[in-house]
C-alpha cells in the first residue's frame, strides 16, 4: 500500500483507508473488517465523536488494541450530544472542544489522538477561537495535528488564511467535481492535504453501481438528472476489465489530485471492504481515461454550500 504525505504535516496515511461511520455496531463484525483493513496495509482509520453518539469510537479503540503505533486514527469534534438521547447542537467553542476530546480519548482507549477534525462549520463560527482550542491540544501532546472536514469553500479558505490545518476533509467523486473548481489547487498550493469521503458517490461508481443509482438517484443526484446518472453509471461499467474494477477507477480518480492525501471510503460488510481492495491490484489510470471520465461527467460547482 502507498503512502502520502498528510499536508506539511508528518503523518503519512494509506492511499485508500477506511471510514468507519458504516460499520455497524456489530462489535466482532466491526473488529474483523477493521483488522483486514489493517492487514492489507490500510493505516488511517477515520471516525467521530457523533457516529452513533460514542459507540463507533468505543469500538473502534477496542478493535485496535495492540496495535495503536500502526495507526493514524482520526476523529472529530463540534457536535454536542447526551450519549442515550436523540439529536446534537453544533458547538464549535473552545470548552466543547477541549472537553470533547477528553470524551474521545477516553472511547478510543488511546492517550492521543493523530488527527483531530472540526466536524462541519459556518463562516459565522468563532473560528479563532476554534483554532485556538486545536493549537492548544497540540500543544499538551492530545493531538498530533488538526483539520477540518467541510465541503463549504468560505469556510475553508478562512481556516487556510487563519490556521495550520493539515488537511481538509470533503466530499469527492467523479460525479461531485465541485472541489476541483475552487478548492483542490488553492489546498495543493498551500500544502494542505485533502482526505475524500463518499469516493464512490453512494456506490454508484462501485462494481454494483449501476443498480445502486437505480435506487440512490431517483429523484437525480446533485445537478445530474436521473436520466443523465443512468447514463454515467452504465457508461463506468464499461471500463471494468480484469486490470481494473469499476470501484478502484472511481478510487484512481479521486487519487489524481496533488493534493489529495486519501480516499476515505466506508464498509459495511467484509465483501465491501474487498471491493475497495481491487485498487491495489489495478492498473494505473491513464491519463486518457481521466480525460474520458471528465468528458462524461460534469465539473459542477457550490451553489447552497458557502
Amino acid at each position: 500500500m502507498n503512502k502520502r504525505q498528510l499536508g506539511h504535516s508528518e503523518l503519512f496515511v494509506s492511499e485508500i483507508s477506511l471510514g468507519c461511520m458504516s460499520l455497524g455496531t456489530d462489535r466482532d463484525k466491526a473488529k474483523y473488517i477493521i483488522e483486514r483493513a489493517l492487514d492489507a496495509g490500510i493505516n488511517y482509520l477515520d471516525t467521530a465523536d457523533l457516529y452513533d453518539f460514542g459507540t463507533n469510537e468505543k469500538i473502534v479503540g477496542e478493535a485496535i488494541k495492540g496495535r495503536r503505533e500502526d495507526i493514524i486514527l482520526g476523529t472529530k469534534v463540534g457536535n454536542n450530544f447526551t450519549p442515550g438521547q436523540e439529536g446534537w447542537t453544533w458547538d464549535p467553542s473552545k470548552k466543547h472542544i477541549k472537553r470533547g476530546v477528553k470524551d474521545s480519548l477516553q472511547r478510543l482507549s488511546t492517550d492521543y489522538i493523530d488527527l483531530y477534525q472540526l466536524h462541519g462549520g459556518t463562516i459565522d463560527d468563532p473560528i479563532e477561537e476554534t483554532i485556538e482550542a486545536f493549537e492548544d491540544l497540540k500543544q499538551e501532546g492530545l493531538i498530533r495535528e488538526y483539520g477540518i472536514s467541510s465541503i463549504r469553500p468560505n469556510v475553508i479558505r478562512r481556516f487556510v488564511e487563519k490556521s495550520n490545518i493539515a488537511s481538509v476533509m470533503m466530499q469527492y467523486n467523479a460525479l461531485d467535481r465541485r472541489p476541483e473548481e475552487e478548492i483542490l489547487d488553492l489546498l495543493s498550493d498551500n500544502n494542505i492535504g485533502v482526505l475524500a469521503r463518499g469516493p464512490l458517490a453512494k456506490g454508484m461508481l462501485s462494481s454494483n453501481g449501476h443498480k445502486k443509482s437505480q435506487e440512490k438517484a431517483q429523484n437525480g443526484f446533485l445537478e445530474y438528472s436521473y436520466e443523465e446518472i443512468q447514463s454515467i453509471t452504465r457508461k463506468w461499467q464499461d471500463y471494468g476489465s480484469e486490470d481494473r474494477t469499476p470501484t478502484a477507477l472511481a478510487l484512481q480518480y479521486v487519487l489524481h489530485h496533488p493534493a489529495m492525501a486519501s480516499a476515505v471510503f466506508g464498509a459495511s460488510s467484509l465483501e465491501q471492504l474487498e471491493e475497495n481492495l481491487t485498487y491495489l491490484k489495478a492498473a494505473p489510470l491513464t491519463e486518457q481515461i481521466f480525460g474520458e471520465i471528465q468528458t462524461m461527467t460534469s465539473p459542477i460547482t457550490y451553489q447552497k454550500h458557502r
